[in-house]
């Protein structure tokens, strides 16, 4: 059979299903993808809202990222850089901590920082050695157990647990208690221990446009919604059949296969929303942490602190909140408001616009790193990507796509 006249199509037009059609054209295929929005990109997502450009949730890309070295051009993203530490509020103060090795600027205020004890500092120092160390497969071949036991058996104290590691590994996991997979906590601090944070200058949107603008020989369906998939065809939510020798379904399948809808993933979900200010109280691109349990704040960036190509007069602030909560909008806003005023000494923060992200993160059990392509297949013409397979990653999205590629071109040979 000829590569022209095999039939494939891509359901979800996020990261996972724009690195499996690149994988797929690399290979001579040219595929479908359908998407129920008006734009690829899934979660990566910037709007421009009032001339400001606002990341759908706070986001980084992790330069270390073993897939995003593999798939994606740095040096054409305009890459920004975050300082490798955090700024703290904690109890009306603010102290730094942050790497030293890398930016000697951090040494002393690291040093005097009241987020925890030179014991726990020296702990900081000796993990990070620990975890340069540790293969990748090594972590993720390790027993599970939850991230603030494994801080806790590691030997830190509750004042830096409660202080750092809380609000700093809680708003990447959107969880506040640390029940996060261990091996997800060594992942992650190791990517940071080894690589940088970085946005790039158009907004996080432009890791997605870039895949997208890769592709040349895939056609894009967008707002179809996909309501099934089965064997040879996609059933759209209008009625519409899309006969399909194979399919890839880049996005959650368990409401599509009716052999997986006991099979629900159940997600984290957080809120992000954008505030101006006239000034930023913090200078450098450095996050902020609000360790004051009173607080609904989690972590604070001001994205100005960093070139950005959609700007306005004013200075932006993103607030990431991720405890629960039954406020209306109106009352969160007024009660980050009063928190940022509290905890952070900022008052003059007016409100510009609010993303409720219910589906930010999986929230998953035994977690991987990797898949063989052979395990993305679901039945003989059926494959699934997505990082919902291994773990809650830009990485793990980009591998889960490469590998039902993979998959799908094992089967075809």
């Amino acid at each position: 059979m000829s590569k022209n006249n095999v039939n494939i199509h891509i359901v979800g037009a996020g990261i996972s299903g724009l690195i499996a059609a690149k994988v797929l054209e690399e290979n001579g295929f040219s595929p479908v993808i359908i998407e129920s929005s008006n734009r690829a990109g899934g979660r990566v997502k910037t709007d421009i809202i009032d001339g400001y450009q606002l990341d759908r949730g706070f986001q980084v890309l992790l330069t270390d990222y073993p897939a995003a070295k593999k798939f994606l051009d740095f040096d054409a993203l305009a890459l920004q850089k975050f300082v490798p530490g955090a700024v703290i509020f904690y109890n009306g103060k603010k102290s730094i901590m942050g790497d030293a090795f890398r930016d000697s600027s951090l040494l002393f205020s690291t040093i005097f920082s009241n987020a925890g004890s030179i014991v726990d500092k020296l702990k900081v120092l000796k993990l990070n050695n620990q975890l340069k160390k540790k293969k990748l497969d090594a972590i993720f071949l390790d027993d599970e157990k939850t991230t603030y036991q494994y801080l806790i058996d590691f030997g830190f104290s509750d004042k830096i647990i409660n202080r750092f590691f809380k609000p700093f590994f809680g708003g990447i996991f959107l969880e506040s208690e640390l029940t996060t997979s261990s091996r997800m906590f060594e992942f992650v601090y190791k990517m940071f221990g080894e690589g940088l944070a970085v946005l790039p200058k158009g907004g996080i949107e432009e890791i997605s446009k870039q895949l997208l603008n890769s592709l040349t020989k895939t056609t894009f369906l967008f707002n179809r919604k996909v309501s099934s998939v089965k064997d040879g065809e996609i059933l759209l939510s209008n009625g519409d059949k899309i006969l399909s020798d194979y399919t890839i379904i880049a996005t959650d399948p368990s409401p599509m296969v009716d052999n997986l809808k006991n099979q629900k993933v159940n997600w984290k979900s957080c809120q992000t929303l954008y505030f101006t200010c006239p000034k930023k109280i913090i200078s450098k691109p450095i996050i902020g942490l609000v360790a004051d349990k009173e607080s609904l704040v989690n972590n604070i960036f001001f994205h100005t602190s960093i070139s950005m190509e959609n700007r306005n007069e004013q200075e932006l602030l993103s607030v990431t909140v991720i405890k629960k909560h039954q406020l209306s909008e109106e009352s969160l806003v007024k009660k980050i408001q009063d928190d940022l005023n509290t905890f952070c000494l900022i008052t003059e923060a007016k409100f510009l616009h609010s993303y409720h992200i219910p589906m930010a993160l999986p929230n998953l059990n035994n977690i991987q790193y990797d898949l063989n392509p052979s395990e993305t297949q679901l039945t003989d013409t059926l494959f699934i990507a997505g990082d919902t397979l291994l773990n809650g990653s830009l990485n793990a999205a980009m591998i889960s796509g490469e590998k039902a590629a993979l998959g799908l071109l094992e089967k075809l040979s």
